[in-house]
């Protein structure tokens, strides 16, 4: 009897032990996030580059050579855990809202259509050949001896194709050119290139994990199957909640529950199957009801704890694998930079204007679909985890990540100044043809988070 009391009562310590512990990290790495995340904005960036920085600053790069000892109490080997657990749910939800926020049926027109197309094209396929063929070059200096020189050029290329479409739908919302043609073919394009990354993560990350080909195949032909239950079942049976939310307006406590229940079970079933959580994440946000109340009160109720309290803790996970000393070579550094630098922004630009944009207008596509944001952090944290990188290539895409998306506001008024912003501001689209994804409609919410 007193043994069983015994043993309760060391569980109950240890495990208030452990609260104590993570609790203190939580708060430094709100408290980081909220003053670099001001900073930012002070600077005119978008919080998420502040935050980001934050999260490369609590690592080993300065909190932890200024105060070696003071950041591994905080940040102790078994805080760690805690941490990832709490950034990957934070993760999953994030990319479930901006699953759920994506119109993917907005466009009306043949030409939109098209024209979004070339920009998503663009894209992609600049920044992901020469991010391979950089990659390829670098293999013998920079890659794990056992992933393939194949492996890693698709990954370098795959990660330096991604354009951070939450954060450059808040810019356009923000800035009130949604509408404008510029806009919608953006927002068009990004979104198309975002879809398209994590698809191509998912068929590579199959590739890695896998023991054969017969495994990558059934990888494959299981997210294929839950990807196609998913919107081709669970959306219509989702339809009613929608119509129901639109009509009343009232978005109540069960609604939550079946909500996030999706979430997670949809992030376990990619997890099992081995792609990752986000990946369920996203697919659960596309099978949600596309009425615009139902998606305004999802965000609503999720986006600010998720921005908030979540991804600040996925940057200092992210930071805590990012050791800047530890890259031997800032060549290649720079190599593996304009690669993915002159690939989206060159290429964005030059498509655009072959279609019928003016070169301004083109070339401050090209400065906003240079943005990466959080999206490579998720992309490349992916690789880290499952063996596809060193943390020296690590360090240099999270670096990749702050530098692109820290230019990516400058070049956009360099391009369009504020007089010819507001000139094209005059002369909008019909504004049928773009509705505003969740992401980037909701008020309250401040258009720097993501």
């Amino acid at each position: 009897m007193h043994h069983t009391a015994y043993l309760a009562s060391v569980t109950t310590d240890n495990n208030l032990e452990l609260v104590l512990k993570v609790l203190p990290a939580i708060v430094v790495i709100l408290a980081a996030s909220a003053l670099c995340g001001r900073l930012a904005m002070w600077a005119k960036q978008p919080r998420v580059l502040g935050e980001m920085v934050a999260g490369v600053l609590l690592g080993p790069t300065l909190f932890g050579a200024l105060f070696p000892e003071t950041q591994r109490a905080i940040f102790a080997p078994e805080v760690k855990p805690i941490l990832y657990v709490l950034s990957t749910i934070g993760l999953t939800v994030f990319m479930f809202l901006v699953g759920a926020g994506l119109d993917h049926g907005s466009s009306k027109g043949s030409k939109d259509i098209r024209n979004a197309g070339v920009l998503a094209i663009s894209g992609i396929l600049p920044s992901l050949l020469l991010g391979a063929a950089a990659a390829y070059v670098l293999y013998g200096k920079l890659s794990r001896p056992d992933v393939s020189t194949f492996e890693f050029a698709l990954f370098i290329g795959g990660a330096l194709s991604i354009t951070a479409f939450p954060m450059l739908a808040r810019i356009l919302y923000e800035r009130n050119l949604q509408n404008t043609t510029i806009g919608r073919m953006t927002l068009l394009g990004a979104s198309v290139d975002d879809a398209a990354a994590w698809c191509f993560l998912a068929v590579l990350s199959a590739m890695h994990t896998g023991s054969g080909a017969l495994h990558v195949l059934r990888t494959i032909g299981l997210t294929a199957v839950f990807a196609a239950v998913m919107l081709l079942v669970v959306k219509p049976l989702l339809r009613p909640l929608g119509e129901r939310v639109e009509r009343t307006g009232q978005f109540g406590f069960d609604h939550m529950y079946l909500v996030i229940g999706i979430v997670l079970l949809s992030g376990l079933f990619t997890d099992y199957i081995g792609i990752y959580s986000v990946f369920g994440g996203f697919i659960a946000g596309l099978a949600m009801p596309r009425n615009p109340a139902f998606r305004d009160a999802l965000h609503g109720r999720m986006m600010d704890v998720v921005c908030v309290l979540l991804l600040p803790i996925f940057f200092a996970f992210s930071g805590l694998n990012t050791e800047l000393g530890g890259i031997t070579s800032w060549i290649l550094f720079a190599v593996i930079l304009a690669a993915g630098f002159i690939g989206k922004y060159a290429g964005c630009a030059i498509a655009m204007r072959t279609v019928g944009f003016t070169w301004r207008e083109s070339w401050a596509v090209g400065g906003l679909m240079n943005a990466r944001g959080l999206m490579i952090l998720i992309f490349i944290n992916i690789g880290l985890a499952q063996g596809m990188i060193t943390p020296e290539v690590f360090a240099m895409l999270v670096l990749v990540a702050v530098i692109t998306t820290a230019g990516a506001m400058p070049l956009y008024h360099w391009a369009l100044p504020e007089r010819l912003e507001a000139q094209m501001l005059r002369t909008p689209a019909h504004p049928d043809t773009v509705s505003a994804t969740g992401a980037a409609t909701a008020p309250q919410h401040e258009p720097e988070h993501v």
